[in-house]
């Protein structure tokens, strides 16, 4: 399939490309048919001490272009320059991706086979498997969880025991293989005086300090309006669902009120990408239990 949406692009790629490989030739033929007088000036005077003299282009810079057009020709013919022209060689950065990472498979599978018949805690007790896991969490994971793990404004901490959708291993796992979406709907419908409620009955589970009244009337509407329906009746969520704790201390956008209502009114949406399909299943066995080893104090 081409990689242009049209034929124009393709087209436009073409001229662009020949009419510089043609400016050079032009420049060559004008150069040789010129006629040059030593030693006369072009009339043009800088500074009242430099002056342009009708010289030709020395033969040195006259053979870079002809060695230019000459590289061009060859290069055009082998490798893809000329819109959705191949090139004789049927050369693709994806296909020379593609072959590089087969070669680093072919050298570290069996590494990752190793531990892969292992249990994940044992190998999250195993030296070497840790370091292999930290190389692949500062690769792949840590744009978003920091380097240190402990995660950032709407990216969970890994190294405490909260846990979304479960910390033990075969939840981790499952968590890297298919990835996450989270979604918190929006409740903005319910007004600005509820909303105001519920964020401050939502700080009082957490023993932050908070209007006692409207936390009080916050409660009444935390199991009216549906909260409970994720969250729990006793608000410490649902990890089948990835729906938090509210009673806790730990906080994935932060604790404020408007923080709280900001959330309450838009809701969130976050998402954790998958990483089966990329990774494979060696390297997802040993991240999962550097993760897992992280929480573990490990």
């Amino acid at each position: 399939m081409s990689d242009f949406i049209s034929d124009f692009w393709n087209l436009y790629v073409i001229v662009i490309v020949a009419g510089s490989i043609l400016a050079c030739v032009a420049l060559l033929i004008i150069q040789s048919k010129a006629t040059f007088t030593p030693g006369k000036t072009m009339g043009h005077v800088w500074d009242e001490t430099l002056e342009e003299y009708n010289n030709p282009m020395p033969q040195w810079w006259s053979w870079l272009f002809v060695i230019t057009v000459v590289f061009a020709f060859v290069y055009l013919a082998l490798y893809p320059g000329l819109g959705n022209f191949k090139g004789v060689l049927g050369w693709t950065s994806v296909g020379q991706h593609k072959d590089e990472v087969e070669k680093v498979d072919a050298t570290v599978k069996p590494l990752f086979n190793k531990y892969l018949a292992m249990d994940v805690k044992a190998v999250a007790s195993d030296k070497q498997a840790m370091e292999m896991g930290k190389n692949l969490y500062l690769t792949y994971c840590m744009q978003c969880h920091g380097a240190d793990a402990r995660g950032a404004k709407g990216f969970p901490n890994l190294t405490d025991s909260d846990w979304l959708y479960g910390g033990e291993p075969e939840q981790i796992k499952l968590t890297l293989n298919e990835g996450r979406m989270g979604v918190m709907p929006p409740h903005a419908q319910l007004g600005a005086d509820t909303v105001k409620d519920l964020a401050n009955y939502v700080r009082s589970l957490s023993g932050l300090p908070s209007d006692s009244v409207r936390a009080a009337k916050g409660k009444e509407a935390f199991a009216a309006v549906g909260c409970s329906g994720c969250h729990g009746l006793d608000a410490k969520g649902m990890q089948a669902i990835g729906s938090p704790n509210l009673t806790d201390k730990v906080w994935l956008y932060g604790s404020s009120e408007a923080v709280i209502t900001e959330t309450i009114n838009g809701g969130r949406q976050n998402k954790m990408p998958a990483w089966k399909e990329f990774l494979g299943e060696g390297k997802i066995h040993v991240l999962t239990a550097y993760v897992y080893g992280l929480s573990q104090g490990k």
